[in-house]
């Protein structure tokens, strides 16, 4: 059982930075991890991921723009946002999901972003 709680988000201005943080309560080598976002009257969508430090990969949207990093020894993954816009606004979720028992499946509860003037 992992828990997960992230940290970092506010408001922000358009243009403007901000970086999440997660922290995990266990060992996360395993485990692929990821952020989330969900939008008002949006499905929550996968922003990253990073498959155990194999690969990361972006949604459209963010890339050039938002940077995953994560250490397993510390127990913690990062988002780091450049150049917000309004349409980054959103709760954003982290994610844990282990590589080999796909059931074994976490989520924190979320931080608000908002970008605005």
């Amino acid at each position: 059982q992992v828990q997960l709680v992230e940290s970092g988000g506010g408001l922000v201005q358009p243009g403007g930075s901000l970086r999440l943080s997660c922290g995990a309560s266990g060992a996360i080598v395993v485990y692929d991890m990821a952020w989330y976002r969900q939008a008002p009257g949006r499905q929550r969508e996968l922003v990253a991921i990073d498959h155990t430090g194999g690969s990361i990969n972006y949604t459209d949207s963010v890339k050039g723009r938002f940077t995953l990093s994560r250490d397993n020894a510390e127990r913690k993954i990062w988002l780091h946002m450049d150049s917000l816009k309004p349409d980054d606004t959103a709760v954003y979720y982290c994610n844990a999901r282990h590589v080999f028992r796909e059931d074994y499946e976490f989520w924190g509860r979320g931080t608000q972003v908002t970008v605005s003037s």
